[in-house]
């Protein structure tokens, strides 16, 4: 499904979004309508983030949102990203890098959502299921390197132009999908609920979830896993349409049983942040022991390749860091030569990650970007630092739910509910 489009009516020919799209995907001569090449697109939407005119758009569902949260027969759930937190405050006038989780927790329930939950803990699920996908191919001597799997448009990418390398993807879902996942199983048989009444809306930096939740993979028994995706830009314009302002909204808790999440998922919304998550897991768990030192600096910053080395429990772990697809595309021909040696890559579409995203607030002038991206990924790291946990393994509500459903990482109920194969768009407009 291709949810990014450009109207030719406003598009004025600047070519700014020809020169932020990295798969050449957005084409046209200048001062001319630009037009989009759906056989390369991704649905990044850095197009849409960063047209002036605005005639870059990705198709909304706010009115459907709408509805759902008016019929009373459907009990409508929503999800918040990690990113969304420091980048929504700016859409009501506060300062770029704004950190507002508590107040937006108070909007969403102003809005009538029934339930209101934080991705953070889909997060810390994710790296759960991620770091022990590592830890066994390390230990079985698995395919590497393996890639992440939570940004959509980059499996998008891999499915388009290297089908061939899928098999080197993690099988995890992303986030929002494992949550809509466990809701509608875990939570709907907790509370005796039928799945069939339960409306799962994210919250999302990103305009590619919108295409995430139509993929045929993310159907689980017979429900699909997300119902609807809000970019950061759209949960703003329906909070206004509602005259609510979230600068003056004082701070709520989510709800629970999800309510509790680690540093480790709060800082899946900055480029590196899925990479350091995991190693704080991983190499404990290899170890054998609690980790003296939590924070991974090597994989943090914004040079688009970071790199590093980690030694945990006698295994030298080689991991490398990349956002912005440009950057991927090398190292992908190496592997398919038999040069690339890593055991785990984190790619990110955006760049800086998901507080760059497509869906995240405008910023047309570069130089105007450059602040405020450095001021949103402080933010994350900042706000990790408060919290009193910071490794997914530590929070107790995920080991409730392995406890209580899914058993253990990788096991049957997870892999179920938590995993999948990529491939259904390879074959997409006559590609093989």
């Amino acid at each position: 499904m291709q949810v990014v489009n450009i109207d030719e009516q406003n598009c004025k020919g600047c070519t700014l979004c020809s020169q932020v799209c990295k798969v050449n995907a957005c084409t046209g001569e200048p001062l001319i309508p630009h037009f989009i090449d759906t056989k390369k697109c991704v649905n990044c939407g850095q197009c849409v983030v960063t047209c002036p005119a605005r005639a870059a758009k990705d198709i909304n569902c706010i009115e459907e949102v709408q509805k759902a949260v008016e019929d009373k027969n459907t009990i409508t759930v929503v999800q918040g990203a990690p990113a969304v937190r420091v980048t929504l405050g700016e859409e009501f006038g506060m300062d770029s890098g704004s950190i507002v989780p508590g107040r937006m927790a108070a909007a969403l329930r102003k809005l009538g959502f029934d339930r209101v939950y934080d991705t953070c803990f889909a997060a810390d699920l994710t790296i759960m299921e991620e770091g022990h996908e590592l830890l066994k191919r390390v230990k079985d001597g698995g395919t590497f390197p393996m890639f992440t799997s939570c940004c959509p448009a980059w499996v998008l990418y891999m499915e388009k132009n290297y089908p061939d390398l899928l098999g080197y993807l993690s099988t995890c879902k992303s986030p929002q999908q494992m949550f809509g996942a466990v809701v509608k199983s875990y939570i709907a048989k907790k509370e005796g609920i039928n799945p069939a009444r339960i409306y799962m809306v994210s919250v999302m930096p990103c305009t590619a979830k919108k295409y995430e939740i139509t993929r045929p993979e993310m159907i689980c028994d017979g429900y699909k896993n997300v119902d609807a995706v809000l970019t950061t830009r759209d949960l703003a314009e329906l909070l206004r349409k509602k005259h609510i302002d979230i600068s003056q909204l004082v701070e709520e808790d989510f709800d629970t049983p999800f309510g509790e999440y680690t540093g480790a998922g709060v800082i899946f919304g900055a480029t590196g942040g899925v990479m350091e998550a995991a190693l704080r897991t991983a190499c404990e768990v290899l170890d054998g022991k609690p980790l003296k030192k939590l924070s991974f600096y090597d994989v943090r910053g914004i040079s688009s390749f970071r790199e590093a080395e980690v030694e945990a429990g006698g295994i030298k772990l080689k991991v490398a860091v990349v956002h912005g697809l440009e950057k991927i595309k090398p190292l992908l021909d190496s592997l398919r030569g038999g040069r690339l040696n890593y055991h785990f890559i984190e790619v990110m579409t955006c760049p800086e990650g998901c507080i760059g995203g497509g869906g995240q607030p405008n910023i047309p002038k570069k130089s105007v970007r450059d602040k405020v991206i450095k001021e949103r990924m402080k933010s994350i790291y900042y706000y990790e630092l408060g919290l009193a946990k910071r490794k997914s393994n530590d929070n107790p509500q995920i080991k409730l739910i392995y406890e209580d459903f899914l058993g253990k990482p990788l096991g049957e109920m997870s892999h179920h509910l938590l995993h999948t194969t990529y491939g259904s768009a390879s074959t997409l407009d006559g590609k093989k």
